[in-house]
């Protein structure tokens, strides 16, 4: 899109405009015709008829979701649309601050949330939760000391500033148990919900609790959605204030420069490669 779309966003507010226009616009499009084209399927041309996340939703099998789907998968994006100074948002601003265009601040964050600490966590939600196995409580509670004991990450588990339940989980845990009243429950939520009563009595007391990756794959999973799509949603949605922030840090910019503090050995003496052991 970047090359595609050449402009001068510094100078030229509409330009900006436009840029940011269609980013959140183009995302999601993008992202479904890859789907389709990956299985041999041709892409879905989006429909002028549908909201921005039934239209996502029909672009991927061609089917238009029902209004229970759309407004799940609407609240999903809202509370994955900004989350403030997290990793991919600083990246974000630490690009735009070279006053690059905003199709590359998007693609540099997009690098940062792609990694299993920051987008890719809910993915590895749900492989974990496979790995378990037994979802009796006694099984569970055995499955999560080891973890703990070998001091090995629980995914979904543990936020930077939350040192409670991230309210995010709960609502996306309330369109879980909607999704599952109309289209019949999932193993997997069962399972998670012993592993969150298994992590609050033991860990609890540390602020360690679900954060927003815990029930978002298992929500996105009961919407059909494949696995390996839950991170480039996460992008579909934090686009928004991606470019948000972007337009912040186009306000008086100054390009971001941390200075380094060396404390390794100081004052050594020089020594030739040849006598060197």
């Amino acid at each position: 899109m970047g090359m595609f779309y050449k402009g001068d966003h510094i100078s030229d507010p509409e330009f900006l405009r436009l840029s940011l226009v269609r980013l959140i616009a183009k995302l999601p499009t993008i992202v479904a015709a890859w789907h389709r084209i990956r299985r041999g399927d041709d892409p879905i041309k989006p429909s002028t008829e549908l909201s921005h996340a039934a239209n996502f939703l029909y672009m991927l099998e061609g089917e238009v979701p029902t209004r229970l789907a759309e407004r799940v998968f609407d609240v999903a994006l809202i509370l994955h649309a900004e989350h403030s100074m997290n990793a991919s948002t600083f990246t974000a601003r630490v690009t735009g601050s070279t006053l690059t265009d905003p199709y590359a601040v998007v693609a540099s964050a997009i690098g940062s949330l792609a990694g299993p600490l920051h987008g890719g966590a809910n993915e590895q939600v749900l492989s974990m939760l496979e790995t378990i196995g037994d979802g009796s409580p006694h099984a569970v509670r055995r499955w999560v000391e080891d973890r703990l004991a070998r001091k090995e990450k629980i995914m979904g588990f543990g936020h930077r500033v939350y040192k409670v339940k991230d309210p995010r989980s709960s609502i996306l845990q309330d369109l879980a148990t909607k999704l599952f009243a109309k289209f019949g429950n999932t193993p997997a939520y069962d399972l998670a919900l012993e592993v969150e009563h298994q992590m609050e009595e033991l860990v609890g007391g540390k602020g360690i609790y679900p954060n927003v990756d815990f029930f978002s794959g298992i929500v996105y999973e009961k919407l059909g959605i494949p696995v390996d799509l839950f991170t480039p949603i996460f992008a579909i949605s934090r686009v928004a204030g991606w470019l948000a922030h972007l337009l912040e840090q186009l306000e008086g910019n100054r390009i971001f420069r941390p200075s380094q503090i060396w404390i390794g050995q100081a004052d050594q003496t020089f020594v030739p490669i040849d006598q060197r052991e």
